[in-house]
């Protein structure tokens, strides 16, 4: 059987790091990364490409869209793809990547790491090598993130840790499979029958407010003039303060009259929201039909949002998108 032929796409991150006077930068390019792992040469065959070298921190939705692009473009002469990125914003280049690219039959895969590859004690080589022997893996598919032998879906993952080499972790779903010995094993056997959908239009005008004890309603003024949608992160599993009135109540009202859409999430990192449950939700969500993101991490909610900004030209098109489940996202 020929070998799967592979695209590594690198964007820079502390993978490709060196330091500097100025502390670490993004300094190596693809295939300097490709040949500190050359054994991966014996599983597949990778082409490497480097469309960035930025620090992830520098990373935007415009990036994004160039790496969904650049996949579309070449996605009849790979088996599969690998992204080198920074950790700082890969759970959300993940998740919009997941909406971006749906239903793929063929893996799109990212990873980085917390030490930059040239180091001795590193996780880089180990994770690279991962990524890639899971996308040369025939069970593999969708688009994944892998870290410290972990596969993780792309849209469940989120940055727990800021040094550890265990930096990720899969909210409220199972990672999908792990790797050990240069093998994937799989937890859970994913189905993508294709065709894969491409989606080209993203609208990062998408605000998250974080409710505190005490806050001044009138951030959603400055929201009103200034977003496309906004995120209210709020107390456990949802509800909006009424303290002695209804300022926030009719301050969300607004927005909702200048279609901004608005969507209720938790700050709460496991579990959901559910705000049927107490008064403080089931009041506004009723007054208002608000839109809710139970189990979805606050970086899909603001993929899926962008995404959803980007397909629709309506409201009621944009509640049905963001209403209707992409894989697993509304678990």
């Amino acid at each position: 059987m020929d070998r799967k032929k592979l695209l590594l796409i690198a964007t820079g991150g502390t993978i490709a790091s060196r330091e500097t006077e100025e502390g670490l930068s993004p300094q190596l390019g693809s295939e300097e990364l490709l040949q500190c792992i050359p054994e991966v040469r014996a599983v597949c065959r990778v082409d490497t490409v480097q469309p960035f070298n930025l620090d992830s921190t520098n990373m935007r939705p415009e990036h994004w869209l160039v790496l969904a692009e650049m996949i579309r473009e070449q996605y009849d002469g790979y088996d599969g793809f690998v992204i080198t990125h920074g950790t700082d914003t890969m759970a959300y280049a993940a998740a919009v990547l997941y909406y971006l690219i749906q239903n793929s039959p063929k893996p799109v895969v990212l990873t980085g790491s917390q030490v930059s590859i040239f180091a001795r004690d590193t996780d880089a080589r180990e994770n690279l090598r991962g990524a890639i022997q899971y996308a040369a893996d025939d069970g593999a598919c969708g688009v994944h993130l892998v870290f410290d032998n972990k596969v993780i879906c792309a849209n469940r993952a989120r940055k727990t840790r800021t040094r550890s080499f265990n930096a990720f972790s899969s909210v409220d779903y199972p990672e999908v499979a792990y790797l050990r010995g240069g093998k994937v094993r799989y937890y859970i056997r994913e189905s993508c029958p294709g065709p894969v959908r491409f989606y080209r239009r993203l609208d990062s005008r998408v605000l998250v407010i974080k409710l505190i004890p005490g806050m001044d309603p009138g951030i959603f003024d400055y929201a009103a003039g200034h977003a496309s949608a906004v995120i209210i992160e709020s107390f456990g599993v949802g509800g909006v303060p009424y303290y002695d009135n209804d300022e926030f109540s009719d301050k969300i009202g607004r927005l909702l009259e200048k279609h901004v859409k608005v969507i209720v999430t938790t700050q709460v990192p496991h579990e959901g929201s559910d705000m049927e449950l107490y008064q403080v939700g089931l009041r506004i969500k009723r007054r208002y039909e608000l839109l809710e993101a139970y189990t979805m991490t606050t970086e899909a909610v603001i993929a899926k949002v962008e995404w959803a900004l980007g397909c629709a030209e309506t409201d009621e098109e944009f509640r049905r998108l963001f209403l209707t489940p992409v894989g697993n996202d509304r678990l």
